[in-house]
């Protein structure tokens, strides 16, 4: 399931016709991490593993969308923090992978 969400999370990037091929690479490349994160953090605790790759395919489709429901992209966005709360102290790269995705697709404004 969470090796499903992944790839289409990186479908969803490499299809974005909003973001440049660069800032693809960057975020594919954030993605690989963020796999091997969560593959690591699946073997301790599936369900929340999973969460964490759901919320996170939501996010990536609701922000590359090419016109995007801004209250759906919040909701989204507040799943996902909420997903990772706990982590951030035990899975401190986790938390940053996740955070610097969300910060580059804001930060090219989707």
């Amino acid at each position: 399931m969470i090796k499903d969400t992944l790839e289409k999370i990186e479908v969803e990037i490499e299809s974005a016709d909003k973001i440049t091929d660069v800032k693809k690479g960057e975020l594919l490349s954030l993605i690989n991490e963020l796999r091997t994160e969560i593959v690591d953090l699946s073997i301790e605790d599936s369900e929340q593993a999973e969460s964490i790759a759901n919320f996170t395919r939501v996010m990536t489709h609701e922000t590359t969308r090419l016109s995007p429901d801004s209250e759906l992209k919040s909701l989204s966005e507040k799943g996902l923090s909420s997903a990772i709360k706990g982590f951030e102290a035990s899975h401190p790269k986790l938390t940053s992978i996740v955070n610097s995705v969300s910060d580059m697709l804001s930060g090219i404004g989707i």
